[in-house]
Formats: C-alpha cells, sequence, structure tokens
C-alpha cells in the first residue's frame, strides 16, 4: 500500500492537545495505525499528552524541536526519532526558526 500525503486534504488544529498555536497535519487512519505528516510552525507545539491504548513514533523530516517525556526533556532534529511507549508522556515543541516536519506513526495496542 503507498500513502501519498499529497492527496490527504491538510487538517489545521489550533492547540492540539493543549499545545502552543496550529499543528498542521495530514492524517491516514485505520484500524490498527493513524500514520501523520505534521507540521509545527515556529513557537508551535504539540500538547503534553498520555498514551494509554497506543504507542508513537515520530521521525523528524527536517527542522529542530525539543520534546518533553516523563520527567524529562531533551532537544530532537532532522533524521533522529522519538519514541513514546504506551503508559508514557511526551509533548513536542518547535522551539527553532524554521517549520518542524515530522511523520508520525501512532499504533494501536489490542489486548
Amino acid at each position: 500500500m503507498i500513502i501519498d500525503f499529497n492527496d490527504i486534504e491538510e487538517k489545521v488544529v489550533p492547540h492540539f492537545k493543549g499545545g502552543e498555536k496550529e499543528y498542521c497535519v495530514r492524517t491516514h487512519l485505520d484500524s490498527e495505525n493513524r500514520i501523520m505528516r505534521g507540521v509545527l510552525h515556529p513557537g508551535a507545539s504539540i500538547g503534553y499528552h498520555k498514551h494509554e491504548q497506543n504507542s508513537e513514533i515520530i521521525y523528524i523530516i527536517s527542522g529542530k524541536g525539543h520534546v518533553l517525556y516523563d520527567d524529562g526533556e531533551e532537544d530532537v532534529e532532522a533524521g533522529q526519532i522519538t519514541y513514546c511507549p504506551m503508559g508514557h508522556s511526551h509533548s513536542l515543541i518547535n522551539n527553532g526558526d524554521e517549520d518542524l516536519a515530522f511523520l508520525g506513526i501512532v499504533g494501536e495496542h489490542h489486548a
């Protein structure tokens, strides 16, 4: 299966999960995964949230950002991946001067 994000309508979500500014996202969704091509403009963020029933992998395509994770935090840049396992919390912040583009994959966990 090929997913072409150019064929998926972009949605602009203000204050996603309580974050700052807007989250621009193109999403492919099925019963197992949510696959997203997201962009955070400078100063925008995805709010701090917990993954109760799923986990998330975020691959940074371009730009730089900052990740809050449980009790820690670290910088992230193009070519790196941040991973939030089920039961953990995280946030992604664009604290840079250019857009932060990323691929996010949220995999559902079934009992």
